[in-house]
């Protein structure tokens, strides 16, 4: 395929490249995660509000089989891993999305060497996995307030009524 978007889904190989370039470069890199299984309000107001923090930022998504262990229930993901990378890769202020098997980012967090790491409100400081090795390396973790009543299990919910 030869799609705009699909560059930018990239290995971890590849992703440590393009991260020193844009280190050498003085981009100031943000780093967040998640499933993204159905597109919402939700997650593009995170998203948005996240690149804020920096020049660059990366978008870690769930693989299929890590999604599965999160409990997230045997129906999900809806959507498989391509399409929701493609998804987030469409948005303009993404600048790099990885697809990771593991149950946290921490390995890809610690590779790349994100200047801010961000998670929702849902979290704090404390319970951010890489949190610690962030701030422990010179940078900073900052949360986001999420937008209330959005989310892929609500949305799933609502179809099934």
């Amino acid at each position: 395929m030869n799609n705009k978007t699909e560059h930018k889904i990239v290995t971890l190989v590849q992703g440590i490249e393009l991260r020193k370039q844009w280190k050498a470069n003085g981009d100031k890199v943000v780093f967040t995660n998640g499933c993204f299984d159905i597109l919402h309000l939700g997650h593009v107001d995170y998203l948005e509000k996240s690149s804020e923090f920096g020049t660059k930022m990366i978008v870690a998504v769930n693989s299929d089989a890590s999604v599965r262990t999160l409990e997230k229930g045997v129906e999900r993901p809806v959507n498989a891993e391509y399409a929701r990378a493609r998804l987030i890769a469409a948005l303009g202020f993404v600048s790099m999305v990885i697809i990771f098997g593991d149950s946290t980012p921490l390995e890809l967090i610690q590779a790349l060497q994100p200047d801010v790491l961000v998670k929702g409100d849902d979290y704090t400081i404390e319970t951010i996995v890489g949190a610690k090795e962030v701030i422990a390396a010179g940078g900073s973790v900052k949360t986001i307030a999420l937008v209330p009543d959005y989310s892929t299990t609500k949305i799933i919910q609502k179809l099934k009524q």
